[in-house]
């Protein structure tokens, strides 16, 4: 499957690759695979190696931090020579040695001109281990995500319906009634099957029914999150803590006022108690925050409320999965309460995928506006809603207050403008990467 990622891989490439690339971000969404044929297809000589597995290279590191040594170690258990000039090495799981980790720095000072792509979900690792030998400075860290929407289309071979959204964005025209149905039938898609590429694959290998689509396998990739709680952190209590966090968000998502209460984790809970497991979930790129800011200004990163935050998953199919959500009450148009908490999150995945930072604000009344945008036009604000039923109060509070040159709300209305504000589909919300500064 086609993925926008690949456009990082060959940039590397094509920087001369002086500097190891780090590749991190959750398990499951498709960096081994994608790496490596991104080896394959752009090397003359390709070498893997999963840490995690093969612990007879991943001792190597324990040995000796010099690259030349390491290669000739690593020569030894492959009983061959390597020719450096033509070999990139591809190291899977890193998260599993911090010596390798601490290498990357000599591979990057070293004369020779070592092609190294390394990946890994760092959870707990990256917040707990790494804070004095981590090669800051010293290696290209790139972050990777679940597949996007736009991707999702690309996968069904929708290639054509894509460029006609784009066009209809661009000119703010309404797509034909027949193709906008289709894109939103597609869009309810993706909310039940997700950005994971395995779920993904196996929606496109039943024929893209959503009755037949194995949600079991979004489950199982929970399942192997939650393991993962207990494999990367120093104590039971401490792995039990993040569960309890990981599997509130959903009733921190069903409330009206979004914002993150740590008493909805627990009966008796506490910033002190469960902050250095949200810390560690960000960390690990499987939950995704979003800020309240103070005020609307720019740069507005300054002006953020670190204690005050909204939280979603990164992947949208995730949350639908644990939640139990029928597919009849995606598809069909039930107007339900958590249906608008869906919509956000997927907006909120969409968002961090186009790394477009997460920002709300609220007034000191009731009014909200789920993301706000600094853009080349000023700070715009998005409003997102489930439905086509669109009247809304917080958007007109906003546009009256603060003026921006336009605003944006997502919907499953057709593309159209009215009083300054731009109705743009849900399904649409990859073409606001535009906007981006």
């Amino acid at each position: 499957m086609q993925r926008e990622f690949e456009y990082t891989l060959k940039s590397w490439q094509a920087s001369g690759m002086n500097k190891p690339l780090m590749v991190i971000g959750a398990r499951q969404i498709g960096k081994t695979y994608l790496i490596e044929e991104f080896c394959k297809n752009n090397f003359e000589h390709y070498l893997y190696f999963n840490l995690e597995k093969d612990l007879d290279i991943a001792s190597i590191f324990e040995e000796t931090l010099k690259p030349e040594e390491i290669m000739q170690k690593i020569e030894v258990r492959l009983e061959q020579p390597i020719d450096i000039s033509s070999t990139v090495f591809f190291f899977d799981e890193v998260q599993v040695s911090e010596k390798f980790i601490t290498s990357l720095k000599y591979f990057c000072e070293s004369k020779e001109n070592y092609k190294i792509i390394c990946a890994g979900s760092l959870l707990g690792v990256k917040l707990n281990r790494f804070n004095s030998s981590f090669p800051v400075g010293k290696v290209v860290l790139e972050y990777m995500y679940p597949m996007s929407f736009k991707e999702f289309l690309m996968a069904l071979g929708q290639n054509m319906l894509l460029e006609e959204i784009r066009y209809h964005y661009e000119n703010m025209t309404p797509m034909p009634e027949d193709l906008h149905e289709k894109a939103l039938l597609l869009y309810k898609h993706y909310l039940l099957v997700g950005g994971m590429p395995e779920a993904i694959n196996d929606y496109i290998s039943h024929e893209k029914d959503i009755v037949k689509f194995n949600r079991n396998i979004v489950k199982s990739i929970v399942d192997m999150y939650i393991s993962d709680m207990n494999k990367y952190t120093i104590n039971k209590s401490e792995s039990v803590k993040i569960e309890k966090v990981y599997l509130s968000i959903p009733r921190e998502l069903a409330k009206k006022n979004r914002k993150f209460q740590y008493k909805l984790i627990e009966e008796v809970a506490s910033k002190r108690k469960f902050e250095t497991a949200l810390d560690w979930l960000n960390a690990g790129a499987i939950i995704l925050s979003c800020n309240k800011t103070e005020k609307v200004e720019i740069p507005l990163k300054v002006y953020l409320n670190k204690d005050v935050f909204k939280v979603y998953y990164s992947d949208v199919g995730i949350l639908n999965s644990i939640c139990e959500v029928s597919i009849y009450d995606i598809i069909d148009e039930a107007n339900f309460m958590f249906k608008g908490a869906i919509a956000e999150n997927y907006v909120a995945q969409e968002l961090n995928t186009m790394g477009i930072p997460l920002i709300y604000w609220k007034s000191k009344g009731d009014a909200e506006i789920d993301f706000l945008i600094t853009t080349r036009e000023g700070i715009i604000p998005v409003e997102v809603k489930a439905h086509h039923r669109v009247q809304s109060k917080s958007l007109n509070v906003y546009m009256n207050k603060y003026k921006p040159k336009y605003g944006i709300r997502l919907s499953t209305k057709n593309f159209g403008l009215e009083n300054n504000i731009k109705a743009i589909p849900l399904y649409a919300t990859f073409c606001l990467r535009d906007l981006k500064v």
